[in-house]
């Protein structure tokens, strides 16, 4: 068992034992929250698919269903609630028999869609180093509009070499400029999942023609191709700076994921915090799915130099697992800093590893600490991780709680309910991720500097602004784009095509 990302874990002397927490915003649906079967289109192909394997083979539907059901009976954190008379007969495939399996956990909101199948080669590659295939671009839906925008746009990747940047509007989708069709109209046909079939799947090679608008260059047509690239997990432009605010100096920090390539970045932006002496940070998590348990703890250890052995998570198993439960305490680094206040910008894609290292740092910080922005995505349970490797099967399991040193584990609706300080904010894609002038960073700001602010549970909507202001385009309630059945680099950081 691993565990990676927000809490997932391979059987120890099995596989190994690597703390792997999976941060599944995005099991949870489509782009506008739904269920269901993946409505990516199919790579073209000039071939025939091949024929399924036979019934008797390790890898047939049946016996991977198997394989699934026996291990979900092993180690699912809710043994209670799978059901007593079950059979995968008329499941047509592995991912809708486990969503039986969970539906009463699912429905309790316990677990909501964070048990799944993935691929292994997949997962490794993106944990491992961010590899992904795409435009390179995080995408957000104005379902009331019917709009979507660019909410980011990473460094070595199609769209951004195209010039399509974090505000950017895409107004229209097409194969070629001859069947282009307006997102209203995509919408119209079949819903947000509709938007996802029309940019296609995540292979490299893949064309699509966009129509496009943004601030510096107005309305464009444009053809990009889907490319194979490395997301890095703190941009080069925009993830690690500092932020002046009067006299005083403020370190914001944007991490996309919690992958492998992430360590070496956290290390180098909290030394150079460090040595300019910056105690007041902005930590960016608006974006980020979760993912792996020990960069989430390596961040714990980077954010707590005067905190040696505190306790920073406990996972809890189920009672026939107990061996399994962990504590791990924070060890300070040469890099650690010492922080007094910290304003973590949290939104509904804020999941998993991210909700963890929020949660862990509550009860040091009090009223020291707010969440900016909306109410955080709620999953404060991780899995473990089950390979089957003949058939590329990873089978993602919840078979853990985790809680904070004053045992907060139940943040099923979100962690804005369980900090003491918190200020509702928009995400603001008018202006650049750490931009001062962006509304999140600004609420960030003011909460740091003792200025007031709306509280998150106060308002009518989580990206509501300042009362008596018309709500601009930019800050009007959007929610990631996604496939039902996403891909890891689209669990762990939400949105992305």
């Amino acid at each position: 068992m691993h565990r990676r990302g927000d809490g997932a874990i391979r059987k120890p002397g099995k596989i190994g034992a690597a703390l792997s927490a999976l941060a599944l915003l995005a099991a949870c649906g489509g782009g506008s929250g739904g269920s269901g079967a993946s409505s990516a289109a199919p790579p073209p192909s000039a071939s025939a698919p091949p024929p399924p394997p036979p019934a008797s083979s390790p890898c047939s539907v049946t016996a991977r269903q198997q394989w699934a059901e026996a291990q979900i009976d092993e180690w699912y954190l809710f043994p209670e609630t799978l059901p007593g008379n079950r059979s995968p007969a008329g499941f047509a495939t592995v991912s809708a028999y486990i969503d039986s399996l969970t539906a009463t956990a699912r429905s309790q909101g316990r677990d909501r869609f964070f048990t799944f199948l993935t691929s292994i080669a997949e997962e490794n590659a993106f944990f491992e180093q961010g590899a992904n295939a795409g435009f390179g671009i995080r995408l957000s839906y104005d379902s009331a509009a019917r709009r979507l925008f660019v909410s980011e746009a990473f460094e070595g990747a199609p769209a951004l070499a195209a010039g399509i940047d974090r505000g950017t509007e895409i107004l229209a989708i097409g194969t070629s400029s001859a069947d282009l069709r307006t997102v209203s109209e995509i919408v119209s046909a079949g819903g947000s999942a509709a938007l996802t079939d029309a940019l296609g799947p995540s292979s490299a090679g893949v064309q699509r023609t966009l129509r496009v608008k943004d601030s510096a260059n107005g309305t464009r047509t444009l053809s990009v191709t889907k490319a194979d690239f490395d997301l890095d997990p703190v941009s080069p432009r925009y993830g690690a700076q500092v932020i002046k605010d009067g006299n005083r100096e403020i370190g914001y920090l944007n991490l996309r994921t919690f992958i492998e390539t992430a360590d070496p970045a956290l290390t180098a932006a909290f030394n150079d915090f460090k040595a300019r002496g910056i105690t007041e940070f902005i930590i960016d998590f608006r974006y980020n799915g979760g993912g792996l348990v020990s960069t989430a703890e390596l961040m714990g250890d980077l954010l707590a130099q005067n905190r040696m052995n505190d306790v920073f998570a406990q996972l809890t198993y189920r009672a026939s697992k107990s061996a399994f439960n962990s504590v791990k305490r924070i060890a300070p680094k040469a890099e650690s800093v010492a922080p007094t206040r910290i304003a973590f910008i949290g939104t509904g894609s804020t999941a998993s590893a991210s909700e963890l290292v929020i949660n862990a740092f509550i009860p040091f910080l009090g009223p020291n600490l707010a969440l900016v922005g909306s109410d955080t995505f709620g999953k404060p349970v991780g899995q473990i991780a089950e390979d089957r490797a003949q058939c590329d099967d990873r089978l993602r399991i919840v078979a853990f709680a985790t809680e904070n040193s004053a045992g907060n584990a139940d943040y099923f609706d979100g962690l804005a309910g369980s900090v003491e300080a918190s200020c509702a904010a928009g995400d603001d894609v008018g202006f650049p991720l750490g931009d001062p002038r962006e509304n999140s960073i600004a609420r960030a700001l003011d909460f740091l500097a003792g200025r007031s602010c709306q509280p998150i549970a106060a308002t009518s909507s989580a990206t509501d602004v300042e009362a008596g202001q018309a709500e601009p385009l930019q800050l009007r309630r959007r929610t990631m784009l996604m496939p039902a059945r996403p891909n890891p680099a689209q669990i762990s950081s939400p949105g992305i095509f």
